[in-house]
């Protein structure tokens, strides 16, 4: 289980990224306000999944 939470945090982690770089990018090339707007809540919600995942992570070795 700690294996495939750990995969799980490593993918919502590079979601975030991926995420983030698409709207860095898109705020160079002048994007569409509402575009960006769906990639910061984009980011935002992924973050929030990392970190419950995190948290999943870090109960399950505490309690370990």
């Amino acid at each position: 289980m700690k294996t495939f939470l750990t995969v799980l945090l490593v993918i919502a982690m590079l979601a975030v990224l991926g995420v983030l770089l698409a709207g860095v990018i898109g705020m160079l090339r002048g994007a569409d306000p509402r575009t960006s707007n769906k990639l910061m809540r984009a980011r935002v919600m992924l973050q929030g999944v990392a970190l419950a995942v995190l948290a999943l992570l870090l109960l399950l070795i505490k309690s370990a």
